[in-house]
């Protein structure tokens, strides 16, 4: 089983749920995250970068390679997403099996190919958790 996360980068708020989740699931310490969320724009947390009028910010989940792709439990009915995915309000990520052309992720991956968007994971020179991948397009 090849358990994948996909992250529509067009869809993320940068509201942090998904560490919350993975924080509290795995009663991690309060300066221990294994997975976090980073803003791309001014450099610093929920700054934006560019000059007016033309600022720009988003925001990219990044789960270390501590992340156990968790598969939830009796809080989740069982349901086979991560504790990140199943809470994440934006509908920003998508957790199953990447093997599978059926899966949930395999189906939504094809559906953002389509629309155009890119997908890419990050280099293994981050020390990020393998079978991460990010979905983005320009508008």
């Amino acid at each position: 089983m090849a358990n994948t996360i996909l992250v529509n980068m067009n869809r993320c708020t940068g509201c942090w749920t998904c560490s919350m989740a993975c924080k509290g699931a795995h009663h991690l310490d309060v300066d221990e995250f294994w997975q976090y969320v980073r803003t791309i724009g001014g450099g610093e947390i929920d700054q934006p970068g560019g000059k007016w009028p033309n600022l720009y910010m988003k925001w990219m989940p990044v789960w270390k390679q501590k992340c156990a792709k968790c598969a939830g439990d009796d809080s989740t009915g069982f349901i086979p997403y991560s504790y990140c995915v199943y809470n994440c309000p934006a509908g920003a990520l998508t957790y199953g099996d990447a093997s599978d052309p059926t899966s949930e992720v395999s189906l939504r991956k094809q559906e953002l190919l389509d629309k155009g968007f890119r997908v890419y994971e990050i280099p293994e020179w981050e020390e990020t958790r393998k079978g991460v991948l990010y979905a983005e397009n320009s508008i």
